[in-house]
């Protein structure tokens, strides 16, 4: 692959097919994206056979009815790729990737540490979505051939998925654009098919019947299905780092927001269903199995093949994001080799996971409660900072030296560290998942599930009553347009 330029280097070749640029921000003249792009983009970060798995465990373990889902499945992913779009506006503003704006909020050494935490908690996204599509792939072969699953079958298919995963992060943001765009129109027509045959053969007066359950378990589905969306916050400004300076902040959070509900709302509720007729679905080792239990071939074979090709794009898209997390912790590799990191890890975890483990529903809803929890401190501190930063300094975020403007004291900016380590802890304070419980999760927050927002919550609201950290200028290059900067106080800029 070619070699990208040195980190402190803001000069970076034109928009290729293989993307080559690394942490510089993008210059105002390769800014050619489009709001609209960003609606494929976020439908295809969520085509995962895990949402009818856990659109199933809201009426298994919730014990919800159809109704109750349906208000979970509307509100949880408006209430998470909300942040997601809101955060996403400073990708348009800096140009540059997440965790290196992140390095102008938390100084070029402070922001070490939830830049680790954040690529550390990646591993466990890739590891769930590589499994996913392993277990996709052997119930293709079972359905076909009536080849059952063995050990040497599963390091096989990990192989497979977790390859061409490393194939498609690795070329960059057009591959990934391409991708998103015709997995959307495929998996849009196959949920077609797949919700005209649910139609037909569901036992709608058993689905229909079932009484509701409590409003906490409610408020906890909406922070279970929540949880996901909030593990792609930190990515938002990776995806929009393209766009140019007048592009509507109004349109980008609603583009994240309808391009995510259009898939996770009927899946969640097709899972849902689905539970009717496969109560152990949201218990099952193998969470994709049931889709050929409960289909014909004719419709879930096109369909899982459909869904594995959305599987591999989430996890493309993770790893396009964790390069650029590995490059803020100074691995001096070029991005679409730092992704062969997180490759390698994969393997490993979703071999265990796929061997070892006992019960894979509950060892996703374990790593997904932390997940959101590691990722709610950052997202307090980044999102108060976005209201009172509207450049960033491109030089500065490269040079991590102590002349850069973010070096603050010693490389840490104290304030957003505080706030940062203080809604870690409050976070966890109020989680509880299957090997740990923190002493306030039997409280409301905790046994609804929404550790992660009182993370949130806290690190804002610290973050927001400690002493500003300094502001430096951006340079006049780095200065968005005249009218942007006179609607600064307005999403519509």
């Amino acid at each position: 692959m070619p070699a990208e330029p040195a980190e402190g280097a803001i000069a970076a070749p034109a928009e290729t097919a293989v993307e080559t640029r690394g942490l510089e921000p993008v210059p105002d003249g390769e800014r050619h994206g489009r709001v609209r792009e960003l609606v494929p983009t976020w439908v295809a970060a969520n085509i995962s056979v895990l949402l009818l798995t856990m659109g199933a465990g809201l009426v298994i373990f919730n014990k919800l009815n159809i109704w109750q889902v349906l208000v979970v499945a509307v509100a949880a992913p408006v209430l998470s790729y909300g942040i997601v779009g809101l955060i996403s506006i400073a990708g348009k503003r800096g140009g540059a990737p997440g965790m290196a704006l992140s390095r102008a909020v938390f100084g070029q050494r402070g922001n070490l540490f939830p830049g680790a935490l954040i690529w550390v908690a990646r591993w466990g996204w890739e590891t769930i979505n590589a499994v996913s599509g392993a277990y996709a792939v052997l119930t293709v072969l079972d359905l076909l051939f009536g080849i059952k699953s063995n050990t040497a079958l599963i390091v096989v298919t990990l192989l497979f998925f977790v390859g061409c995963t490393f194939v498609v992060s690795g070329l960059g943001i057009n591959a990934l654009r391409v991708c998103s765009k015709w997995s959307t129109y495929l998996f849009g027509a196959f949920s077609v098919l797949v919700l005209g045959y649910l139609l037909v053969t569901t036992d709608w007066s058993t689905v229909l019947g079932k009484p509701a359950g409590s409003t906490a378990m409610m408020v906890a589905g909406i922070g279970t299905i929540a949880a996901g969306g909030i593990s792609w916050v930190p990515s938002g400004p990776d995806f929009t780092r393209y766009l140019p300076h007048t592009a509507s902040s109004r349109g980008m959070v609603g583009a994240t927001i309808g391009g995510a509900s259009v898939v996770v709302l009927p899946m969640v509720l097709m899972g849902a269903v689905m539970a009717v007729g496969a109560p152990d679905l949201a218990t099952a080792q193998d969470p994709v199995s049931f889709i050929g239990e409960l289909l014909p071939t004719w419709i879930a074979v096109p369909y899982l093949l459909v869904a594995l090709v959305g599987m591999l794009l989430i996890n493309s898209m993770s790893m396009y994001s964790a390069g650029f997390t590995a490059q803020t912790l100074g691995i001096k590799v070029p991005r679409a080799w730092a992704v062969s990191v997180n490759a390698v890890i994969s393997l490993v975890f979703g071999f265990l996971l796929m061997v070892v483990a006992t019960s894979f529903f509950g060892s996703f809803i374990s790593f997904l409660t932390l997940l959101a929890v590691a990722f709610s401190a950052w997202i307090g501190v980044f999102g108060v900072d976005m209201l009172r930063r509207r450049t960033y300094d491109g030089p500065a975020l490269l040079d991590t030296t102590p002349s850069s403007a973010y070096w603050y004291r010693g490389g840490f900016a104290w304030q957003a560290m505080t706030a940062w380590g203080a809604a870690l802890l409050v976070g966890l304070l109020f989680t509880e998942v299957d090997w740990f419980a923190g002493p306030l999760s039997d409280t409301w927050i905790g046994r609804n599930g929404l550790g992660w927002a009182a993370g949130i919550v806290t690190s804002g609201l610290l973050y927001a009553v400690l002493p500003r950290t300094p502001d430096p200028a951006a340079p006049a290059g780095q200065q968005p347009p005249a009218a942007e900067r006179e609607r600064a106080g307005s999403l519509s800029n």
